[in-house]
């Protein structure tokens, strides 16, 4: 028989319920114990989902408090340093996390960085020579006994130990991660024999990293490890994914693994030669039911092309979602808004636990045995296809017509230059932040009063002026020299631009883990997108009304649109990326017209839309700059153009970040230890104004004059200081004001003494 699985599931609670008892926890107003119940039941309800479902194999370990690297690096004792405190217990997955915890003393957080292509943030390991590893501790083991009470044959998922030393930050100047792979391998070797011991089935190792490029020296880490690891404990399933894996056939064959999983679609070419990836005594594992996508998979489709693999493989061939489903939310039958022809099309995590039963029904008792729900899903698309605004033929139109000369602005960077300084007179080491402030209680109550109906639109008006009226004042007080509005309006950086915009759906309990308590409700892009009204203006303006600095509109780049929102499975999403840009084009103009003199357009997912092979890196490098410079260049010289990115690697995308040609760009960079400057500062490096983040507002920790002085001093040798922005790293939408108050006045003394400094010096 086929037997049926996922590589993980959704670990926030159907309705966020994890996300309430980290941050209630965090403020001490509830207890470990309580928050370790929270999480039992959350795993408790996946594995009875899965179970319900039919699933032959109940998936285990791939719950994490905060993020699975981390926890897989506590588990392993890979605790760096700074963290290994004696008051520290339970808490040390919070504090290398976010820096600080209810228990241990504040320190810097380990670096955040994209999981691979994907909108999940996970936490750099830090390894250095020092570094040792012990197998897992017993948490897991519990986690293992929780789930032997559904009944069922268990698979345990860990990261894989090439992809794990992969993954981390490694502190040594010379050297290599892969030094520590001996001692690594003896820890995992010691955690399979354990989980061997407590009846576990199979143990899912994820080795993403085998569809990145990698060099010689990477790949025989590979055959060390599994060499090593191949007889230690359980079967081992190596599972890759997110990309296409054809030059390592060969490598699959010569591992001594029981089986190999493969991602059927993001690497469709597999489909021709999965069956002859794997000896004899192996089996596949075959990713078919997309774990990054809402729709509901072409079943017959599917269906067809199984077809020849399970008459090749017979039982040898296991049903699988394609990777991990922390990337889509709970359950599409709770959403009962929205045309029908949409919802009739969705697909959550709960609906492909039910997939994976009827493709492996129809593949064991012929097509008939599922007739009615292939019929219903082709209904489905076909509905979908007719629902108006599916196609616009005026978008279509406009999009067809872009020439070169709108992606190109009207005079290069130094003409710009002069221009906008004329214009804005700032100060040298010009202060700002990157757009949001916090998202005050007061806030989310009058947008929840307003939604449902018991606050006017005038009295929402009023609300908003005020908190942007708040904002500005602050700013002023901080002593910044460019200010923002605050963002009170906005839900979040892309629904919001979603809301106003054609061709967009919306979910109630859509809900994805962006990381840790953070989550994310992406928006559906179903149809041709246009914009049908002002978006931002009204609010730039009105701020703008309440000071004589320079306000900056604010607004959420085409690409980042479109890495955040789940979208249209009919279209190339660099289609869907320049009608986004076309519409964003429109706001931007009307911010310029409004007299707003700067204007950000924000791309933090530019990086993250990035491919994993470095052969199809140029065609998407070309489309989204593009798509930015579509969405910029139609204003005047003397409008300056902001962009900012945040939590991702950039050294490898530098050309593409230039190409960008934006004046000024702001980056994430106080948790990568001066990195940015190495990969900016150089010579051929970023030749614009450039902003890199002066401190970490991810951690709730107040930096200190001193290290931002050090980060200003840093910057300063690399790059010119006409060219240098002074800011933090990302926008300040998830702190409290009183510890904005306590960040944002050490930013501005620190600049103002440079300043100082540095005109005393010359």
């Amino acid at each position: 028989m086929i037997s049926t699985h996922v590589l993980g599931f959704p670990r926030i609670g159907a309705f966020r319920e994890h996300k309430r008892a980290l941050e209630r926890y965090w403020k001490g107003e509830s207890s470990l114990a309580e928050l370790a119940d929270v999480q039992r039941q959350i795993r408790a309800f996946g594995w009875q989902a899965q179970k319900d479902a039919g699933l032959d194999l109940l998936t285990v370990g791939d719950f994490a408090a905060y993020d699975h690297v981390l926890t897989l690096a506590r588990r392993l004792g890979a605790v760096p340093r700074r963290f290994r405190t004696t008051d520290v217990t339970e808490d040390v997955e919070f504090l290398m996390a976010r820096g600080k915890a209810p228990t241990g003393q504040p320190t810097h957080a380990l670096e955040m960085t994209k999981w691979f292509d994907t909108n999940y943030h996970y936490l750099r390991p830090e390894f250095d020579r020092s570094t040792t590893f012990s197998a897992l501790d017993r948490s897991l083991d519990s986690e293992v006994l929780e789930a032997k009470a559904f009944d069922r044959s268990l698979k345990v998922v860990l990261v894989g130990p090439v992809t794990l030393l992969a993954l981390g930050r490694w502190l040594e100047s010379e050297g290599s991660p892969l030094e520590l792979l001996p001692a690594l391998l003896e820890a995992y070797a010691a955690t399979l024999a354990r989980l061997k011991s407590l009846g576990v089935a199979c143990v899912q190792l994820d080795e993403p990293i085998l569809a990145t490029d990698l060099s010689d020296e990477w790949i025989d880490a590979v055959r060390t490890a599994y060499g090593r690891l191949g007889d230690a404990g359980p079967p081992i399933l190596l599972a890759t994914y997110f990309a296409r894996t054809n030059d390592r056939r060969l490598l699959f064959r010569e591992l001594p693994v029981a089986g190999i999983h493969l991602d059927l679609c993001r690497d469709a070419e597999a489909w021709e030669w999965a069956a002859e990836a794997i000896r004899d005594d192996q089996y596949l594992s075959a990713g078919v039911v997309d774990g990054r996508s809402i729709w509901r998979t072409a079943l017959d489709e599917t269906h067809r092309r199984l077809k020849p693999l399970y008459a090749k493989l017979g039982d040898r061939l296991k049903l699988a979602t394609s990777c991990s489903l922390l990337h889509v939310p709970y359950d599409a039958a709770v959403e009962t808004e929205g045309p029908p022809a949409l919802r009739g099309r969705l697909a959550f995590a709960l609906q492909k636990l039910d997939e994976l039963r009827l493709l492996k029904r129809s593949l064991e008792l012929g097509e008939a045995a599922v007739r009615t729900e292939l019929s219903e899903e082709r209904e489905s698309r076909a509905a979908w296809q007719r629902e108006p605004g599916v196609l616009t033929a005026s978008v279509r139109r406009r999009a067809a017509a872009v020439d070169r000369a709108m992606t190109e602005r009207a005079e290069p960077y130094p003409s710009r230059a002069e221009q906008q300084a004329g214009r804005l007179n700032l100060p040298p080491l010009p202060t700002t932040t990157i757009g949001s402030f916090p998202q005050t209680d007061a806030i989310r109550a009058a947008r929840k009063r307003f939604i449902d109906g018991q606050l006017s639109p005038e009295g929402y008006e009023r609300a908003i002026e005020s908190e942007i009226a708040f904002a500005i004042r602050k700013q002023e007080e901080y002593g910044l020299d460019v200010l923002v509005h605050g963002e009170p309006e906005r839900n979040d950086m892309v629904e919001y631009f979603a809301e106003g915009l054609g061709g967009f759906a919306f979910t109630r309990f859509g809900w994805v883990q962006s990381y840790g308590s953070r989550c994310v409700k992406p928006p559906i892009i179903w149809g041709d997108v246009d914009r049908p009204q002002d978006l931002t203006v009204r609010w730039a303006k009105y701020a703008q009304s309440l000071t004589n600095a320079p306000v900056k509109g604010m607004l959420t780049g085409p690409v980042t649109i479109l890495q955040w929102s789940f979208v249209r499975d009919d279209l190339s999403r660099a289609d869907v990326a320049r009608q986004i840009a076309l519409a964003l084009r429109d706001e931007v103009v009307a911010l310029e017209a409004a007299g707003i003199a700067i204007v950000q357009v924000d791309e933090p997912a530019f990086r993250e839309g990035l491919p994993l092979r470095q052969e199809d890196r140029a065609s998407y490098l070309a489309w989204a700059a593009e798509s930015f410079r579509l969405a910029t260049a139609g204003v005047r010289s003397e409008t300056q153009i902001h962009t900012h990115m945040c939590y991702s690697d950039f050294g490898d995308i530098r050309d593409g970040i230039v190409a960008l040609d934006a004046d000024v760009i702001t980056l994430e960079a106080a948790r990568s230890h001066d990195e940015l400057a190495c990969e900016f500062g150089s010579a051929g490096g970023y030749p614009r104004e450039i902003g890199p983040g002066m401190y970490d507002i991810h951690s709730p920790n107040a930096p200190t004059l001193e290290e931002v002085e050090q980060r200003i001093d840093s910057a300063l040798s690399a790059f010119p200081i006409e060219r240098l922005w002074i800011n933090p790293d990302c926008g300040l939408k998830t702190r409290t004001w009183s510890e904005v108050d306590a960040a944002l006045p050490v930013l501005t003394l620190a600049a103002k003494q440079a300043r100082e400094r540095l005109a005393t010096t010359a």
